[in-house]
């Protein structure tokens, strides 16, 4: 089983500008070199994003579009480009003026999902996060990108996802890597706290919570951290960027790779069990 990259969806919707932005040069009946005098640029801007190498500004499509007599079509291709530039968000550039606004917004798209699944190979994802967990590593977070630190801000807004564990509906399915117990993100009162409220959450009607053991003979590698909102949208975190995966095809790879590692995981007591030994093992 394989997964395409998570920022290959942002990489094919580039190129699909580009490709639209290709037929309106050739539409107006243009070459390369005709295109780039028209918009008084070097004929090597045109060819990159022609080829989807670069994304265009908002100047250069309505610079293109006039070239090619056709700024009736500017103010939907810079949409589309917006579109297109908000799928792959770097951290730093999200995190300029802090964590809080990027949680709340998180907020709102939970709010919104039915139906979630969620995978996590490094921390517990943020709305089973105690606020003891959630401001030790959102303060790891904000040293390592530097950006501003409004961590009790941000910390507030993440746990303020929790409530839809308890109203509107909502469905989580989350399976949890067993190193994600093990690794000491937190100081152990932190950690012991986190695992104790993973036990406490795991008889709630919202709630399905499988751990994949150590143990478990691999038939998905482990991936990075992902969530399935509603089988259309799927936000994949790396180190350096949140990746919104709206391609159908990816999505159904996602979920491909979820169903995978489900048949991994161990429920129930067994699930309890290993929670338990990662607790006593802080002791």
């Amino acid at each position: 089983m394989t997964t395409a990259s998570p920022s290959s969806s942002a990489q094919g919707a580039r190129e699909a500008l580009a490709v639209r932005l290709s037929h309106l040069r050739k539409d107006a009946g243009l070459t390369g070199k005709e295109l780039s005098a028209r918009c008084g640029w070097h004929p090597a801007k045109t060819t990159r994003i022609q080829k989807g190498a670069v994304l265009p500004s908002d100047a250069d499509i309505r610079i293109w579009c006039a070239a090619c007599c056709a700024d009736d079509q500017a103010e939907d291709l810079i949409a589309t480009a917006r579109a297109v530039d908000s799928m792959y968000m770097e951290w730093r550039r999200l995190h300029e003026g802090g964590m809080r606004q990027v949680q709340q917004d998180w907020y709102a798209l939970h709010e919104q999902t039915r139906h979630c699944r969620v995978y996590v190979s490094n921390v517990p994802p943020g709305f089973l996060q105690t606020p003891a967990f959630a401001t030790a590593l959102m303060e790891q977070i904000t040293r390592f990108q530097g950006t501003p630190n409004d961590v009790a801000e941000a910390v507030a807004a993440r746990v303020a996802r929790s409530r839809f564990l308890y109203e509107g509906g909502h469905r989580y399915v989350v399976l949890i890597e067993e190193s994600v117990l093990r690794y000491r993100t937190a100081g152990p009162e932190a950690m012991r706290g986190q695992l104790r409220h993973l036990l406490a959450v795991m008889p709630l009607a919202s709630v399905s919570l499988g751990i994949i053991p150590f143990t478990a003979q691999r038939t998905v590698w482990p991936l990075e951290a992902f969530y399935v909102h509603d089988d259309t949208t799927a936000v994949v975190e790396t180190l350096t960027a949140e990746i919104k995966v709206t391609q159908p095809r990816e999505v159904a790879d996602y979920t491909k790779a979820f169903v995978g590692l489900q048949e991994m995981a161990v429920y129930g007591d067994a699930a309890r069990a290993l929670i338990q030994a990662a607790i006593d093992a802080l002791e």
